[in-house]
């Protein structure tokens, strides 16, 4: 089940670009996929039906990236702090040669964000970090290995949106590694400086539809997964985006847990995520070391994936956001974004 897509992680050479811009889609063949120069779903909350700008956002089908920041790790970088002594000790041994390893295993994305958003992504999975002994008290995204500066990816979704100004994004910022307060206001601070008036504050969820935000010209809602944000007037609990994980490498179980967890969402009123993602074990690990996750485990399981997604509805009761590794595999973007034209259909509506 190998997609024509060539591997888009390796850093190509460009100068005055960091690593967020470097990282793109290579060009050729892209069977059943969404590279660099597919824009079908640049502009595609903007040109849904009339009838769908007023539905509450909790009821549309959005598709989401899972670890989106993973298209690009940096294997010169320390092991992330939440690593367990057992990794922190294979790479101690092996070096360099343990974090290419590792790197096909965290890397679950191809395409960077100006990409992502570009072939139809708009809810993006962040999880944040501080190197040790970082002078610079600097923020990173991360996911075992560091990936590039938050600041970085920031600038790159704002860009998006300054250009497609009745689009929308979800920003969920849901794991923080070696984070103190003094990281936190930090990062407050810089999404305030980067996107300013486009953040949207706390309402109830259902209040929150593409009318209201083109109204207020807000474009981010950015979810937060700690105390502070009770502080701050833009910060979305994390409650308010609940994202079950189905931790586990078999296509069926998944597809069991996902059923029941949308079957358990009905109307409580907030943001959901369906998690369409497996998770390798130790031992998967070990038998596909060399291969790694996309073709060891995520185009295997593609189909059943594809199959159950489009068997979906949105609305109260139905899906809402829906996250997958490596979003250019089998039409997983326009897949879940046509969902929304079943709206038209009462008979279909998950209500």
């Amino acid at each position: 089940m190998r997609v024509c897509i060539e591997r888009a992680s390796a850093i190509q050479v460009g100068a005055g670009t960091g690593p967020v811009e470097r990282s793109v889609v290579h060009g050729g063949s892209m069977a059943s996929s969404h590279g660099r120069n597919d824009m079908r779903f640049a502009d595609w909350m903007s040109s849904l039906p009339q009838s769908m700008h007023t539905l509450p956002l909790t009821n549309l089908a959005i598709p989401g990236s899972h670890d989106s920041f993973s298209f690009y790790i940096d294997e010169a970088s320390p092991i992330g702090p939440e690593q367990p002594d057992t990794v922190q000790n294979f790479v101690s041994v092996f070096g360099t040669v343990a974090k290419k390893l590792m790197r096909k295993w965290l890397a679950t994305q191809t395409m960077n964000f100006t990409s992502q958003l570009e072939a139809g992504v708009r809810f993006f999975d962040l999880r944040i970090s501080t190197k040790p002994r970082d002078p610079d008290n600097e923020l990173f995204f991360a996911h075992g290995l560091f990936s590039a500066t938050v600041r970085e990816g920031l600038e790159q979704i704002s860009g998006f949106l300054s250009a497609h100004a009745r689009e929308v994004v979800f920003l969920d910022f849901n794991h923080f590694y070696g984070v103190q307060n003094m990281h936190h206001e930090k990062l407050v601070a810089m999404l305030r400086e980067v996107f300013g008036d486009k953040l949207c504050p706390v309402i109830f969820a259902q209040e929150v539809s593409l009318q209201y935000l083109w109204e207020k010209e807000y474009q981010v809602l950015v979810f937060y997964h700690h105390p502070m944000a009770l502080e701050v007037p833009f910060l979305w609990p994390g409650q308010m985006m609940p994202s079950p994980w189905a931790n586990t490498t078999d296509p069926e179980k998944l597809i069991q847990f996902l059923q029941a967890s949308v079957t358990d969402r009905r109307r409580k009123g907030t943001f959901f995520v369906s998690q369409v993602v497996l998770t390798p074990k130790a031992s998967t690990v070990m038998k596909g070391m060399a291969s790694g996750l996309r073709e060891t485990i995520t185009e295997r399981a593609l189909p059943a994936m594809m199959q159950w997604i489009r068997s979906q509805r949105p609305g109260e009761s139905g899906i809402n956001i829906i996250t997958a590794d490596f979003v250019e595999l089998g039409e997983f973007i326009s897949a879940v974004i046509t969902l929304n034209y079943h709206l038209d259909d009462e008979d279909d509506y998950a209500t």
